[in-house]
């Protein structure tokens, strides 16, 4: 077995979620959950067929994302995998519905950050070890880091 490091694509400030699921119809359950919880989303998902053609079959309401979708998910060509990028909205946003999709398996992450995928290779296929998902902590956050982190939920409205 061979373990790869595969770095996701993505311009800085986009956001990702990254997951696992079970089934083909994952692509048209994603796509449906994720207009029916914010139509003004623009996003791109793909997800790796693990079985008889096994493709990357792909969806999304922008052209752009999806690409980005198409060629990160065929970089990664882990089975069963899915990712999403999106625009106008946050991964928090559609997080719960993306989970309750019946064929989503797992979350490995849902981000901005900068994020590399751990893999592992052998004779059948490809499999996700895990993520890492941004940097390393680089300290313990003082009074004043509180203070910008509750103004910045404010500011995105995520708290009164």
């Amino acid at each position: 077995m061979e373990i790869k490091l595969i770095s996701i694509e993505k311009p800085a400030d986009m956001n990702i979620i990254l997951g696992q699921s079970h089934f083909i119809k994952t692509v048209e359950d994603l796509h449906e959950a994720i207009v029916s919880t914010v139509p003004a989303m623009k996003f791109g998902l793909a997800f790796c067929e693990a079985s008889g053609p096994s493709l990357v079959r792909y969806s999304g309401n922008d052209e752009r994302l999806t690409e980005l979708a198409k060629t990160n998910a065929y970089a990664l060509s882990c089975g069963h995998s899915f990712i999403i990028f999106m625009e106008h909205g946050f991964p928090v946003n559609i997080l719960n519905t993306i989970k309750n999709v019946p064929e989503v398996c797992r979350i490995f992450c849902a981000t901005g950050n900068p994020v590399q995928v751990i893999v592992a290779e052998n004779e059948q296929g490809r499999g996700i070890l895990g993520v890492i998902d941004g940097f390393k902590s680089k300290g313990i956050e003082t009074e004043e880091d509180i203070k910008s982190r509750k103004e910045l939920l404010r500011k995105f409205g995520y708290k009164l």
